[in-house]
């Protein structure tokens, strides 16, 4: 008989023996129908160690400085994993104390193209190292970035700015500024993008968004539960979706979609949600500017939650079929099930049955996917994906009709188990980014551009897609606003984006600030 059951989550977490590079983790039993046969560590959705299950602690390598997020998952003998325990937050100390700072930068130099402004200097230098630069124009901090160069785009045309460049180390000591330089634009934008607009912001964490033709938005809010209509400026709650609940990480009500005849002719408004016991796609009809609840229908559960790698991200493709992204729920192998709704991209009716030139007969489209939360079709009718690496390589794909992308044996082209990136049958991606740059979520196509939105990077990739190949890339908004979660084309052709600086680790609501931006672009 199939054992199902996962085991109960771990609980009680400490940490003891703690020192700028080690401490040990311990935890109280899990407990299972069976019996536990293991268990995996993480901080903040990234796998640190694996130990057997007749233990209950284990020795973790740290990062001197880091502040992580420490949870435990049980796994049972037929891979069944526990929900996650309770996060516990360790502030790992410096190994040194360093007050000194970088000296300043020099011979700073600006140039600018249209309404773009691309600045470079000498490095600075430091007593342990330098990781960093702070950017500022007119005397207020507009990004941040690890090189000797920095493009800041979507300026005013004919206007003067002045530029300062700061040197940051491991240890935020900032130096002098560097003495300020004046540069100004051009009268006409030659650049990709033309100007950027705040449009608003919000208490919660915008996730999914879809534009409507009057030039309004919807948008989810992820731990508040809610749907809110953005119309000139103007903010109103349309429905609060039923039966969600949260992860403590990350969640909740997560992606939605509308086909192309949304509202007039087709008012159904799709969703992918976390419930208390999994995650789902669910519809609900949008009528006179309000979520009608009466009419929500449950199109697909069963798709396994956990606190991180949901997935969730939902795109009706050219065909009418929706596509759903769904994470491996810390479940790894899961991935590699074809079986399984876990780690997928997954494709169904509108009405959630399945499509009867579906590849394996069931749901699922593509596998192999770790945490998906990125799909967009270009002018081609070709599905394009963004997927989370497990602390090394974040990837792009290029998905192909039950293709199989390599997670947990490969991530992006890192062998991780086996014959790693080597497996016969694997498909490569099309592009790489160290999870450093990255941590993407959210991406867009308008006119075969690709627009990809990262987290932990601080910016947005732009890709020219060229046949299979992504060329011409850019980066844009680098440390400017922050995280990064979700960009979108409006009804006009130029880009929604969102952002997710705040409390996007925790399941607590109205507790972010985040903004959500307009913006131009060169058409």
């Amino acid at each position: 008989m199939n054992d199902t059951t996962a085991p109960t989550p771990p609980t009680n977490l400490r940490l003891s023996n703690l020192t700028c590079t080690s401490a040990t983790l311990s935890w109280n039993a899990a407990t299972d129908d069976i019996a536990v046969s293991a268990y995996d560590v993480y901080h903040d959705g990234q796998f640190m160690v694996n130990v057997d299950g007749t233990k209950l602690s284990a020795a973790l390598t740290l990062e001197p400085g880091a502040n992580w997020g420490l949870y435990v998952n049980a796994v049972d003998a037929a891979g069944n994993v526990s929900q996650a325990s309770t996060t516990l937050q360790v502030g790992v100390p410096q190994c040194e104390t360093d007050v000194t700072p970088p000296t300043t930068p020099t011979n700073v130099e600006g140039a600018a193209t249209g309404t773009s402004i691309t600045l470079s200097w000498t490095a600075s230098t430091d007593n342990v190292q330098v990781t960093g630069y702070d950017i500022y124009r007119n005397n207020a901090k507009v990004g941040t970035t690890p090189d000797l160069t920095y493009v800041d785009s979507g300026l005013t045309a004919n206007t003067t700015y002045q530029y300062s460049i700061a040197a940051r180390d491991g240890q935020e000591n900032v130096s002098a500024r560097s003495a300020n330089i004046s540069v100004t634009t051009g009268s006409v934008c030659s650049s990709p993008v033309c100007s950027v607009e705040q449009v608003t912001t919000d208490t919660d964490i915008p996730w999914g968004l879809v534009a409507l033709p009057d030039g309004s938005i919807l948008y989810s809010r992820r731990d508040a539960h809610d749907i809110i209509r953005l119309h000139d400026g103007v903010k109103t709650t349309v429905g609060t979706v039923p039966n969600v609940e949260s992860t403590d990480g990350e969640g909740g009500l997560l992606g939605l979609a509308v086909t192309q005849d949304f509202p007039a002719d087709d008012p159904w408004l799709y969703i992918f949600h976390t419930s208390a016991t999994d995650n789902r796609v669910v519809r609900i009809q949008y009528i006179n500017d309000e979520l009608d609840l009466s009419t929500q229908e449950v199109l697909l559960t069963g798709i396994l939650r956990n606190k991180f790698h949901d997935g969730g991200r939902l795109r009706f493709g050219p065909d009418g079929k929706l596509y759903v992204a769904t994470g491996d729920a810390q479940a790894a192998n899961s991935a590699q099930d074809i079986n399984s709704l876990n780690g997928k991209i997954l494709r169904m009716n509108p009405d959630g049955s399945v499509p009867s030139d579906n590849p394996f007969s069931n749901y699922v489209w593509t596998y192999g996917h770790r945490n998906p939360q990125g799909l967009a079709f270009d002018s081609s009718g070709r599905l394009w994906q963004q997927e989370f690496g497990d602390g090394s390589l974040d990837e792009t794909n290029l998905l192909e009709k039950g293709g199989n992308y390599g997670w947990p044996i490969c991530e992006g082209t890192l062998s991780k188990s086996g014959s790693g990136c080597a497996t016969p049958g694997f498909i490569a991606p099309r592009k790489t980014y160290r999870t450093a740059d990255a941590s993407c979520s959210g991406i867009a196509i308008l006119e075969d551009v690709l627009y990809i939105a990262c987290l932990r990077g601080n910016r947005v990739y732009r890709h020219d897609i060229n046949g299979s190949d992504l060329t011409n890339s850019q980066q844009l908004f680098v440390g400017t606003y922050g995280r990064i979660r979700t960009v979108e084309p409006s009804i006009e052709g130029d880009l929604w984006m969102t952002t997710s600086n705040n409390g996007d680790k925790d399941s607590t609501p109205n507790n972010s600030n985040e903004e959500i931006f307009k913006v131009y672009l060169n058409r």
